[in-house]
């Protein structure tokens, strides 16, 4: 599921060259706030799936909801579950 989100995210992303010490820049248009910079594509693109982790783990936290991208979900569970039978 988390493999699945990831990879459809990441298809949506757009990059562009900016004029910054770390020149190109990527983000993901339909999740807010998710950006990152590097001084390659690669690396750029790299922060990007980082700060993609980082969202998805924050809002898993705090019992936000995670929009649909690109047909994959994650579905948030508000009741405990057993890790342990």
């Amino acid at each position: 599921m988390f493999a699945e989100y990831i990879k459809a995210a990441m298809d949506k992303a757009v990059y562009e060259i900016i004029d910054d010490p770390e020149p190109f820049y990527g983000e993901i248009p339909d999740l807010q706030g998710v950006w990152a910079s590097g001084k390659t594509l690669e690396a750029c693109r790299d922060d990007l799936i980082s700060a993609l982790e980082d969202w998805i783990a924050f809002r898993l936290r705090t019992g936000r909801s995670i929009p649909s991208i690109g047909g994959a979900s994650i579905a948030i569970s508000l009741e405990p579950v057993s890790v342990v039978e």
